[in-house]
């Protein structure tokens, strides 16, 4: 209870902003004094059917800004006629209760002026330290519902920038007691700055503040233009620090929605993929939204080509389709390929070889449909892979796990295949498998048989230009090879097919030899009879004999 001189009138003046039905601290004041500093009371207090009554007033105040403790503040600001201490700590309570209270102006030519003085306060708020200027940024963001906290909260804010500003734009090698980092004395922060860590130092700073501050601080600081990789690093180290206290639930909920689209307004290179990954797997037990997890997805596929194989191995949610969750691998390659396409082949054949890896890992669960498996490996464009060897090693084991599937399903599966980027090791291999049906067999012999004739033509093409005296002897093993497959039957039996699919097998590889040796002599004779290099016949031969 605040005490004047005795009064003529008496008034008691509630501020209910506790819990219904606890305790609420009623205060004793002369209404003459803080009606001359507050013209919602004199507008009040003149009403005719406020003067006419005999009981003393009672005034109840429902959100009053900072509850109790504001109200005590402007009951002293009042009593003391404007003697009150006005520092960064309380500058941006009383700036609301200035506004709450309609203390533009005092009713009286005589009574201060509570807003001018906490204007005069913002106005130097270039020396407040920094330790005051966050403090007062969370004393902002439990005002936020209040008038006239977003044009102070405006000014702490761009102060706050500003000096995270200079440190992004100061040399790792300024010293702490240059006048950039020079804010005070008092603080943590200053600590980490003599550690060298002088370009995040603040992180620790502003990890208290609410996700909504959050929003307000990011936003600025891409208005300002700090840098980007800066910022991520902060939303990472933000969030690890919201989900490792004891918050609430939803807290942590908002806190990782808000991280997310905040991550998202940054430049795709400045975000870490690993840490994105951290997100996903939190995010899944805190329910995230569609909308949020869509965009968190989306940015992981954007840079696919940067995980590991343990980044995909992501347990699926049901474990009745797949042991692992396909459907969300099917949506980073889609996402990827949206931003990437067929352009940037690098980045493309790092995504196959990833892939290579995770259809080499998925291929054995026995839950995993067909369809699902055909998808993973159709999923990426044929300029992914140089060679089909893993692909053909990963049907390999599917097949083994899924003996069960009709030779119509195993074409389809085995349809995803470019046997003429099989290696002739997994055409041999591929002859003499069981688990493969016969047509599969056949289509492999028919694209090793046009790749024998493509390489038999580049060597006559290599010798006829170098008059060679090889000749007879290659085209007499070329028609050997080409006689060899015209007399295959394909309506034979598939033991005789298969049996014959080995001898061609054999022949190949005696054809590299061939190949080898004719290389070889050729080099030779181009040294002894010193022909001039023409573009024909600097032409490798191709990869077969090489």
């Amino acid at each position: 209870m605040l005490m004047g001189r005795r009064p003529s009138l008496w008034i008691s003046v509630c501020c209910c902003c506790c819990w219904p039905g606890s305790l609420v601290p009623s205060y004793l004041l002369l209404k003459e004094i803080l009606s001359s500093f507050s013209c919602k009371l004199s507008k009040l207090f003149n009403n005719p059917s406020a003067n006419s009554s005999a009981k003393a007033l009672k005034v109840i105040f429902h959100d009053f800004p900072g509850g109790p403790e504001g109200f005590e503040l402007f009951a002293r600001f009042c009593y003391k006629n404007g003697d009150l201490q006005i520092t960064p700590s309380n500058t941006p309570l009383l700036h609301c209760i200035a506004h709450f209270m309609e203390m533009s102006k005092a009713t009286l030519s005589s009574s201060p002026c509570l807003i001018n003085s906490t204007r005069k306060s913002l106005e130097m708020i270039q020396f407040w330290t920094w330790s005051d200027t966050v403090n007062s940024l969370k004393q902002c963001q439990e005002l936020s519902a209040i008038s006239g906290s977003s044009a102070v909260l405006g000014k702490i804010l761009d102060s706050l920038l500003a000096r995270i500003a200079a440190i992004s734009d100061a040399s790792p090698s300024d010293s702490p007691e240059s006048s950039a980092l020079r804010f005070s004395c008092d603080t943590r922060s200053t600590v980490s700055v003599k550690t060298g860590n002088s370009r995040s130092w603040w992180f620790e700073d502003l990890v208290l503040l609410d996700p909504r501050m959050i929003e307000k601080v990011i936003k600025g600081m891409l208005s300002r233009k700090i840098e980007h990789g800066t910022i991520s690093r902060f939303l990472f180290y933000y969030l690890k620090s919201r989900l490792s206290n004891a918050a609430l639930y939803e807290k942590k909920k908002k806190a990782t929605e808000v991280t997310i689209e905040l991550l998202n307004c940054l430049d795709v290179n400045s975000v870490s993929c690993k840490r994105l990954f951290g997100i996903l797997r939190v995010s899944s037990s805190l329910k995230i939204s569609r909308a949020c997890r869509s965009t968190l997805e989306a940015m992981i596929g954007a840079q696919i080509d940067q995980a590991s194989l343990d980044n995909l191995l992501i347990p699926s949610s049901t474990l009745i389709d797949s042991i692992y969750d396909v459907n969300l691998i099917l949506r980073f390659l889609k996402s990827f390929l949206d931003i990437v396409g067929k352009e940037l082949v690098a980045r493309l054949k790092r995504v196959g070889r990833l892939m290579d890896l995770y259809l080499a890992e998925v291929a054995p669960d026995s839950c995993l449909k067909p369809a699902k498996f055909v998808a993973l490996i159709a999923s990426l464009p044929d300029a992914a892979r140089d060679c089909h060897d893993a692909i053909y090693r990963a049907i390999d084991m599917y097949l083994e796990v899924h003996s069960q599937l009709s030779d119509e399903e195993k074409m389809k599966i085995c349809c995803c295949i470019n046997y003429e980027k099989l290696s002739s090791e997994c055409c041999k291999h591929l002859a003499k498998n069981a688990k493969f049906p016969s047509r599969i067999t056949i289509q492999a012999l028919v694209s090793q048989h046009s790749k024998l004739r493509s390489l038999l033509q580049d060597t006559n093409n290599i010798k006829s230009t170098q008059k060679s005296p090889l000749k007879g002897k290659q085209c007499e093993d070329g028609e050997q090879i080409i006689l060899y497959a015209k007399k295959l039957d394909l309506s034979i039996e598939n033991e005789k097919l298969k049996a014959h699919l080995q001898g061609m097998h054999w022949r190949v590889m005696e054809l590299e030899k061939v190949c080898k040796k004719m290389q070889t002599q050729m080099t030779s004779i181009m040294k002894s009879r010193k022909y001039p290099a023409t573009s024909s016949g600097s032409r490798s031969l191709p990869r077969l004999c090489s």
